[in-house]
């Protein structure tokens, strides 16, 4: 399967006093996107805390800054899962500019933790289902 693409532009408030993204900020741009290809993938976040069977929050995040991104810029932010175990799963977001350039990579790990105690659990079998039908694989 083709990886989940948004787009985003980059507004005033996303910068810095030199008018490119602050470096937090590209953390938050990538989040919205997981967020939308969770909710693609079936996923809806008000049912799970209602439930709270499982959540998945993030584990580990980190980062490449390859160009600026400035104000005003129109990205292609590209989701794609890179990993999946019992677990955790991994995600890179890649951030490439109108005309190809490739300005930044997000890797981040979610795991799965029973959201009532918060100790790790596996993914619900229709959840790993759908996280490997969204990599493009075969559960």
């Amino acid at each position: 399967m083709a990886p989940f693409t948004d787009y985003y532009t980059v507004k005033l408030h996303d910068s810095d006093a030199a008018g490119v993204v602050f470096f937090a900020n590209l953390f938050r741009i990538a989040h919205d996107v997981y967020e939308q290809f969770l909710k693609q993938m079936g996923y809806r976040f008000s049912e799970r805390f209602a439930a709270g069977d499982f959540i998945i929050p993030i584990a580990h995040a980190e980062a490449d800054y390859l160009h600026p991104l400035r104000v005003g810029d129109t990205v292609e932010i590209a989701a794609s899962v890179t990993e999946i175990g019992e677990r955790s799963f991994a995600l890179q977001f890649r951030f490439t500019a109108e005309d190809g350039r490739l300005l930044a990579r997000v890797k981040t790990v979610h795991v799965a933790v029973d959201g009532r105690t918060f100790r790790p659990t596996a993914f619900p079998e229709e959840f790993k289902k759908r996280l490997s039908a969204a990599a493009g694989e075969s559960a």
